[in-house]
């Protein structure tokens, strides 16, 4: 096993998570979020957007019922930018509150480091908004969260409309904009240049090996590309509305990073939430209850409008 996986994964282990790191080519989508009990949800699953290298790219969309033309949520899995799934979607409660989520699926770290995943997502949206009409949700109306790494991507993605840096040109649609109306991280990375010295020594052993992958190298080494690849360097006056939820005693990604990135939008005039979770860790039901809930769907109905 290479030396960045057993550092990443040994401190997983040590507290009883198993993880087996795969390539985006043979992520295991296992059928998407059941909802199949959930009549309020309809899911149609593995839509292709893009073909990458030869690695087909894919998204499931979870549509309201009886809702017509809603807005729709972008939503990132997370698992340290290297492993992960599009098949789990923490925020599907979300659905049921008349916002339509598509799930996307990205070049994961060990094929590609950044800036594939900005790249990738870009192109979904872009492909999401071209196909509108065919779906059915609002073309005008995105919103795009994510949890842990993926919040970070959420914020990167969200806060870099036009910026021709951070588009690429996966999946084509290049006459197609991706900028989206609504940011939602949840417990995500926001500055990859100060992240590590804000870690407890559990974080650092998680985060190191997870950052040296993203990047292609140290922090040291890769200056211009953390910057590029922070979203509190993306930040300015033009950006559109921000939510952060994060947990008051997360020991895996440190408190400071949505602070840094709420002290900043602030600063530039964007409307922005800081939502502290108390007693909450790195995840868990509490950011996923109902009053979280309903807590993120007002905010996207405000941002999106009704």
């Amino acid at each position: 096993m290479p030396i960045l996986t057993r550092r990443l994964l040994a401190p997983l282990a040590a507290i009883g998570i198993s993880l087996i790191a795969l390539p985006a080519s043979a992520q295991p989508n296992a059928g998407g979020t059941d909802v199949s009990d959930r009549p309020s949800i309809i899911r149609t699953g593995d839509i292709p957007y893009a073909t990458v290298d030869g690695t087909e790219l894919a998204l499931d969309l979870y549509m309201p019922a009886n809702v017509d033309n809603p807005p729709l949520l972008v939503f990132i899995h997370g698992g340290a930018w290297r492993f992960g799934s599009r098949a789990s979607v923490s925020a599907i409660d979300l659905v049921d509150h008349g916002i339509a989520i598509a799930s996307v699926s990205f070049r994961l770290t060990p094929v590609a480091p950044l800036p594939a995943q900005v790249h990738d997502i870009k192109g979904a949206i872009r492909f999401l908004r071209a196909n509108a009409d065919e779906y059915g949700y609002d073309a005008e109306r995105f919103g795009v969260t994510g949890v842990s790494s993926g919040g970070h991507l959420a914020a990167l993605v969200g806060l870099t409309n036009d910026s021709e840096p951070h588009e690429g040109d996966v999946g084509g649609n290049l006459d197609v904009s991706s900028d989206v109306q609504a940011v939602v991280s949840y417990f995500g990375a926001s500055n990859l240049t100060s992240i590590l010295a804000q870690s407890t020594p559990f974080g650092l052993n998680v985060r190191e090996p997870a950052i040296e992958l993203l990047l292609g190298g140290s922090i040291e080494d890769k200056v211009d590309l953390a910057r590029f690849g922070s979203p509190v360097y993306q930040v300015d006056a033009d950006d559109p509305p921000l939510l952060l939820l994060h947990g008051d005693q997360d020991p895996q990604m440190p408190i400071n990073q949505s602070l840094e990135l709420f002290g900043v939008a602030k600063e530039q005039g964007i409307e922005t939430h800081f939502e502290p979770v108390h007693g909450a860790a790195h995840g868990g039901a509490a950011f996923t209850d109902a009053e979280r809930t309903q807590l993120v769907a007002e905010f996207l109905h405000r941002a999106l409008g009704p």
